[in-house]
């Protein structure tokens, strides 16, 4: 009786490929009709990104390699990657599963030796591609940071990829002005959180501005470096910001949701030389969770 590989024990369910396969284009009507499966190089996409492995090492019973690997870019250039979490985010506030409690924070990515050696021209060949590729250089050696606003229910909203060395609050605005989540009726998309929710490395000046300006709660530690700065000024100081303890406690799904992109190989460590490629697979870690959380 044939039995399930054990490598495959991870691939799409049912009811996964279900939720997903309408959110991918329809094949064309023009040329040859395809010779692999769509669910299968789909498969193997996320097989890549869960094992880490080299694409040429992708197993055949998903296709070949460079079919595989074919897909995955080029859904990527087509912004189709992006889309289909945007609409798992809309889906998901249909079904009340969509939190706009919304947690920031950052995690980093080793760079592996087969991430080196992009072309420099790259930007010419993948648009969009910057020409640091994504690469700092932080305590650790060449990395890259994956920072993400993430909601109650450990689900990501939003990412932004910059290089290892940046800093996490500067990028607290990015995170939260890349929020999306269309509705099915009329009416733009909805994009601000009811509360953010961050740790001290996010608590500037600048950045609750930016939350009191557009009407977000902030729930923010701050460095004890600031509160003694302005206990020394005195009445000139100002009153410290609110903080409330209890709700800080909450902010315990961002690390959660961070170890679930984590938890594939492909996010732990960097093996794609280019970041648009590498931010594509952080993106389809996302969206497997999603598929997980819906469906």
């Amino acid at each position: 009786m044939p039995t399930l590989p054990p490598s495959a024990r991870h691939d799409l369910t049912d009811a996964e490929w279900h939720l997903l396969a309408p959110l991918l284009p329809a094949p064309s009507r023009r040329g040859r009709p395809r010779t692999w499966d769509l669910r299968s190089l789909v498969n193997g996409i996320f097989f890549r990104i869960r094992t880490g492995c080299p694409w040429r090492d992708v197993h055949e019973r998903y296709g070949p390699w460079w079919r595989v690997h074919d897909l995955f870019a080029r859904l990527r250039a087509d912004g189709v990657w992006e889309d289909v979490h945007t609409r798992l985010l809309t889906h998901a506030q249909e079904k009340g599963k969509l939190s706009w409690e919304v947690s920031v924070d950052s995690t980093t990515a080793r760079g592996h030796v087969h991430a080196a050696g992009a072309r420099k021209d790259s930007p010419l060949r993948h648009p969009g591609e910057p020409d640091h590729h994504g690469f700092g250089r932080s305590r650790g050696g060449w990395s890259t940071k994956i920072h993400v606003g993430i909601d109650a229910g450990c689900g990501v909203m939003s990412l932004v990829i910059t290089p290892g060395q940046a800093g996490d609050g500067p990028q607290m605005v990015p995170v939260l002005d890349k929020i999306r989540v269309p509705s099915t009726g009329r009416g733009r998309p909805r994009r601000r959180p009811k509360r953010v929710l961050a740790d001290k490395a996010y608590s500037s000046r600048a950045n609750r501005k930016y939350l009191r300006s557009r009407g977000i709660k902030a729930t923010i530690s701050q460095p004890k470096d600031q509160v003694a700065h302005r206990r020394r000024r005195g009445s000139a100081g100002g009153r410290p910001p609110a903080f409330d303890t209890s709700v800080y406690r909450r902010r315990n799904v961002v690390e959660r949701g961070i170890n679930r992109i984590k938890q594939h190989r492909g996010c732990a460590t960097r093996f794609d030389k280019l970041v648009v490629h590498f931010e594509a697979t952080v993106q389809l870690a996302v969206i497997r969770y999603w598929l997980k959380r819906l469906s």
